[in-house]
């Protein structure tokens, strides 16, 4: 296993940057309350990624013996 919430801090703050840097192209569908909602929801998540309240776990599980190569991601 292994615990890719520090590298979720990151992924969460690109999306925040994304999030902000073109939201003047989709504001006219979504209302102020909504920007504040999802900017409240990326930063707050990243925070607590970002001070270890929060953990995102990645766990592979394989067929005991199987023959077939593991490919992993990180």
């Amino acid at each position: 296993w292994h615990n890719i919430g520090p590298h979720y801090d990151k992924t969460l703050m690109c999306w925040y940057d994304n999030f902000v840097d073109n939201y003047e192209q989709i504001k006219e569908k979504y209302d102020n309350e909504f920007y504040r909602m999802w900017t409240y929801w990326l930063l707050s998540s990243a925070a607590n990624f970002r001070s270890r309240s929060l953990q995102l776990w990645q766990v592979l599980f394989s067929i005991e013996g199987s023959k077939r190569p593991i490919q992993t991601y990180r």
